[in-house]
């Protein structure tokens, strides 16, 4: 294949609250322990301490690219606070991936908040936009040669998660629901479908992003967009007007907040049917991921073709894999997932770069099992132990793709 060109961005992804350890300053910290069946963070990877390692891993694997967050409950730990020491270290961790000849994708949100921002209503409260933008302001002083910046991850499962705090505050909750573990299936998580959100979740998180986009165009040289969760969504018999409205409420109005953007991340996993009720659970079945979503490799094409066609604007995919703890199983996901992007390129989908979720096993948003990384870890030593999975896509990265058809 020679549809992935010499600029192609090959890389991985990882967020701060789940490999960094020791967030503490942050909303997810204090949340974590409080309903049964929520792991805690801990010292997660420790890739505070352990960014090199892990950067250095991906480079001699022939990766080009590192997707990685710098959290903003470290940088502003109070209001109008900022810690000059904290943004001398994600300086360092952006000249190590520069020093390694990896190009670094920077994410400013990816979940996590400062404990006081969730204090003032977070994402719901009107002053979100300018508080987010404050600190995007001083977190672009470190920025200014980075290639690309995502704003923030996934904002309508942000909004969802607006549904999940309500219905935890009305005591509607007695266990804990991962916004990234779908619903049933096979799986051991145990937990009804995803709430949709309604466009009034998300107002606060669009004017966020547009403000900070401006910020950012002010004072770096950054490519600017935002990452979203793409669901691939498709309609059971008598469910195509329904699948418009959850599409609109869960994607589409996400797409369209980044037109004017200069990409998008499109976050892909699974595919889901929706009937005239509503999302339809996936079913139970031998091939369902550890997570109990459908192993769909060939819903990243779906979601790259139509999140192009909204928001018509370049690609980046910033999140594509697989829980699973067959590694063999990771590769021919992603080899077939690769296959289909390949395919939606030669038909004009403007796509720059593949980052495969997630370069390590992490910490899953109260869950410690689910295995998406192309890197193991040992939780007590935080011993790094290379799948062969990373050695693949290495492989395919430095094959510019000629080498998806075969091994």
């Amino acid at each position: 294949m020679t549809t992935f060109g010499p600029d192609f961005l090959w890389g991985a992804s990882t967020a701060p609250h789940q490999i960094e350890g020791n967030n503490i300053n942050s909303d997810w910290w204090a949340r974590e322990g409080l309903f049964p069946g929520m792991e805690l963070s801990g010292d997660a990877n420790d890739s505070y301490h352990r960014y090199r390692e892990d950067m250095t891993l991906l480079a001699e694997a022939g990766l080009n690219s590192y997707r990685f967050g710098i959290e903003w409950a470290r940088i502003e730990p109070r209001p109008g606070v900022f810690s000059p020491a904290l943004l001398a270290h994600y300086r360092h961790m952006i000249d190590t991936a520069l020093e390694l000849g990896i190009k670094p994708v920077i994410t400013l949100h990816h979940f996590s908040s400062p404990r006081w921002f969730a204090d003032e209503g977070g994402w719901s409260a009107p002053a979100a936009p300018e508080r987010f933008s404050r600190y995007v302001e001083a977190a672009s002083s470190i920025l200014g040669d980075v290639g690309h910046v995502i704003t923030i991850n996934e904002p309508n499962m942000l909004a969802m998660m607006l549904n999940l705090e309500a219905a935890a505050s009305r005591g509607e909750l007695d266990s804990w629901q991962s916004p990234t573990v779908e619903n049933q299936g096979e799986t051991e998580y145990k937990q009804p479908p995803l709430p949709v959100p309604v466009p009034d979740d998300g107002k606060y998180v669009v004017e966020a992003h547009h403000l900070a986009r401006e910020a950012l165009r002010q004072r770096t040289d950054a490519q600017v967009g935002w990452s979203v969760a793409n669901q691939s969504f498709t309609a059971a018999p008598g469910g195509e007007e329904r699948l418009l409205q959850i599409r609109w409420n869960f994607e589409d109005l996400y797409l369209e907040a980044a037109k004017g953007d200069d990409f998008v991340g499109v976050q892909s996993y699974t595919s889901q049917q929706v009937d005239a009720n509503g999302l339809v659970p996936h079913p139970a079945h031998p091939d369902n991921t550890m997570i109990g979503t459908a192993y769909r490799p060939d819903a990243l094409a779906m979601a790259v073709r139509h999140a192009a066609q909204v928001a018509n604007v370049p690609i980046l995919v910033t999140e594509n894999g697989i829980a699973t703890p067959d590694d063999t199983r990771r590769i021919a996901y992603t080899r077939e997932a690769l296959q289909h992007l390949a395919a939606a390129m030669e038909d004009g989908v403007d796509v720059r770069g593949y980052l495969h979720w997630s370069l390590l096993d992490n910490y899953e948003w109260g869950h410690w099992e689910p295995k998406f990384g192309l890197v193991a870890v040992d939780r007590t030593t935080f011993e790094r132990k290379p799948k062969e999975s990373l050695g693949w896509l290495g492989n395919i990265a430095r094959s510019g793709g000629a080498r998806l058809s075969g091994s």
